[in-house]
């Protein structure tokens, strides 16, 4: 595989995800000590780690998903939009793709 490609999913990463990286791996992964430098609570942590997973996960399938809905999942895992408007959104362009055929 070529690193251009491998990297590509961490130039999409915006610039606080790329810092809650930076603090996780200096923490040596200790989302306890993530939560003290943030002063947040460890639950708190633990759901950003899981969001920021799941967009590392969306990002690295290019392949799979377009850009657009690349985009919108992107903002559901970020909290931006709900589920319900994120379907909408799905179905509105799959419907959008399927009349332009």
């Amino acid at each position: 595989m070529n690193a251009t490609r491998e990297n590509q999913w961490i130039d999409s990463l915006e610039r606080e995800d790329i810092s809650f990286i930076k603090r996780f791996i200096l923490a040596s992964g200790s989302l306890k000590q993530v939560a003290k430098e943030y002063d947040i609570s460890y639950p708190t942590v633990r759901l950003r780690l899981d969001r920021l997973i799941q967009k590392i996960q969306l990002l690295d399938s290019r392949e799979k998903v377009g850009s657009f809905e690349r985009h919108c999942r992107g903002l559901f895992i970020d909290g931006k939009i709900d589920e319900t408007t994120l379907r909408e959104l799905l179905d509105a362009h799959e419907h959008s793709r399927e009349e332009e055929q």
